[in-house]
């Protein structure tokens, strides 16, 4: 056994730089090398794909990437775990044998199924499977339906020798886990170390956001923009580890940059459920050992549930948005203006053919502070977007639409241009659907062998102790009488991300002197009053001691999600620099 495994990320997305794998592979630091490219919109594409060619739904670009790697990696025994197979991981491992083969280069490929569920969506349908969050039925058409599968499958495939891992849909930091437990020969029940090689692939998962990319403090990072180091873990049989990056690129690796990455995308962090584990994070600690390095260590994990979350997809009739510029005095009532008549106008046309209203319509006036609601500034610029996004069941209305919102540029505000998109068309608005499915429904195979998980393990977390409360804060301060207010970001950092129809914002402390009035004043009631404008659901606040920080989960916060949202911003990746200007009540002597 190793005593240190080395793990680099070369894709936190499909569309990411192609120098991250050869970055990677080219430093000479890495023993395997994962990429991430899935997502649910991903999945939905993917199917849709492959229900056209039987050949297609997989990250297509992969092959010919491992393709130009595969010397090196060969060479110098690094192995690859990725998600790129899609819904069609057969496909993909063909389309690689087929390029290694050409290089007469001999690497094993192992795929990992059995997270497809479509193929059985009618029975879990008569099983009453029904959405995990309203209770809802599921819907008589899928696009996709895929459950996140664990680590332990990918575990099997190295096991057996595997030099390429190949899987569909699994949780995005199983591709880090996997080789962990591989490596380590860690036990299904040492839900410690399995929490803690959870965090690693959540912080590796997504690229170079673990390196300093879209950190609140964007200046320290951004001269590195054009060269960025794709994130390395030095990985330790005890689950500690300590990022960094290769030698000679730009980024920054600092314990702010790595906080921000963790608290990504996570609601509670004393419960952040996986496959394998339920993860506690509250404990996390983070210390700069040296430039560019930071160990992690703390996480604590417990028993895992006995279901497999599983996202379906399906469309819900049809959607268009359409951008123009305009410009002028009153450029900002002017566009309300503008956006209300193309409304009216489509509207008396649809009552005229009998066709029914849209089903959702939305205007933001961009560069006027949109998203900013209430607490926008800019009324008064001169320079603005126009967007206006429609949902109809039907796509003859949309095409309707489409042709309606070009005739403002002769007959309504002067100062209209810039069509850049042209005519909007009706595309298919897809919809999210997340259920639970038992683990033993689902048939996992492991290079076409039956795969069967320590299911007693699963079924132990309905026993397992609760996690340990936090403690009880101390006594807020008292209000601060003489102080004068400024922006959130004088005092905290923080990251924004989604789940769904959800969003979360974490929010850490520059100093743990500014924690007390942070949580005196930063309360759930005061950003669900901040966001109220977004925000249709409750807000929640966790306490995060270990990163001096709180994280927030605001529900129903993104107009329906992802996919479903008809917003510029559908995943909330700015809700974090809007909070930044809160105001926040100091002491005069702080300034």
């Amino acid at each position: 056994m190793r005593d240190l495994v080395r793990i680099g990320c070369g894709a936190g997305f499909w569309g990411d730089s192609a120098e991250g794998p050869r970055q990677l592979v080219n430093s000479g630091q890495i023993d395997y090398l994962v990429l991430d490219y899935l997502a649910e919109i991903t999945m939905s594409l993917l199917a849709r794909a492959r229900a056209k060619d039987p050949n297609a739904g997989y990250a297509t670009d992969f092959p010919a990437v491992l393709a130009e790697l595969a010397p090196q990696l060969k060479t110098r025994g690094i192995r690859v775990v990725t998600n790129a197979g899609g819904v069609n991981p057969q496909a993909c491992k063909a389309a690689i044998d087929e390029k290694l083969k050409a290089l007469g280069i001999a690497l094993k490929v192992a795929v990992v199924t059995g997270d497809d569920l479509l193929p059985r969506a009618e029975a879990l349908r008569d099983a009453g499977i029904r959405e995990m969050f309203s209770g809802a039925p599921m819907p008589p058409k899928l696009w996709s339906m895929n459950a996140y599968l664990g680590a332990f499958p990918i575990a099997a495939a190295l096991d057996a020798g595997a030099d390429i891992v190949l899987t569909g849909r699994c949780v995005d930091s199983a591709i880090v886990l996997g080789p962990l437990i591989h490596e380590f020969k860690w036990r299904a029940d040492e839900f410690d170390k399995l929490s803690a090689g959870s965090l690693a692939g959540h912080v590796l998962e997504c690229g170079v956001q673990a390196t300093g990319g879209i950190c609140t403090d964007w200046e320290a990072v951004a001269a590195d923009w054009d060269r960025m180091g794709f994130p390395i873990a030095e990985c330790r049989p005890d689950g500690s580890f300590v990022l960094t990056k290769p030698a000679g690129t730009g980024g920054r690796i600092v314990p702010e940059t790595v906080a921000e990455q963790i608290v990504y995308e996570v609601g509670d962090p004393s419960a952040y459920v996986l496959p394998d584990v339920i993860c506690d994070w509250r404990d996390v600690r983070l210390a700069p050992v040296g430039p560019d390095r930071v160990e992690v260590r703390g996480a604590k994990g417990r028993a895992p549930s006995a279901y497999y979350k599983v996202s379906a997809t399906y469309q819900d009739g049809f959607r268009a948005t359409g951008t123009m510029l305009i410009g002028g005095i009153d450029a900002v009532r002017k566009a309300h203006a503008v956006a209300e008549a193309i409304l009216k106008r489509t509207r008396r046309m649809f009552a005229e053919r009998n066709w029914p209203d849209y089903q959702r319509t939305d205007v933001e006036v961009l560069g006027a502070e949109a998203n900013w609601g209430a607490h926008a500034r800019r009324g008064d610029t001169r320079e603005v977007i126009l967007k206006i996004a429609v949902h109809h069941a039907d796509a003859k209305a949309l095409e309707l639409f489409g042709r309606e919102f070009i005739p403002p540029a002769t007959a309504m505000a002067q100062g209209i241009t810039g069509f850049s998109g042209g005519r909007p068309s009706p595309t298919p608005l897809v919809r999210l659907f997340s259920c639970l499915v038992p683990k033993h429904e689902v048939r996992i195979e492991v290079d076409g062998q039956p795969f069967r998980e320590n299911l007693q393990i699963a079924h132990a977390s309905a026993d397992a102790p609760p996690p340990a409360p936090v403690a009880a804060p101390p006594p807020a301060p008292a209000p601060v009488a003489d102080g004068t207010c400024v922006p959130l970001i004088r005092l905290a950092y923080g990251r924004s991300g989604d789940k769904g129809d959800t969003a979360n914002i974490g929010v850490l402390a520059r100093k743990p002197d500014y924690l007390p009035i942070l949580r005196e004043q930063l309360t759930a009631a005061a950003v669900q009053a901040y966001f109220a404008h977004f925000v249709h659901g409750r807000v929640e606040r966790y306490e995060w001691p270990g990163l001096c920080g709180f994280n927030f989960v605001l529900h129903e916060a993104l107009g329906g999600g992802g996919m479903a949202s008809l917003r510029y911003d559908p995943q909330g990746k700015m809700l974090a620099q809007i909070l930044m200007d809160f105001p926040i009540r100091v002491p005069a002597g702080w300034l």
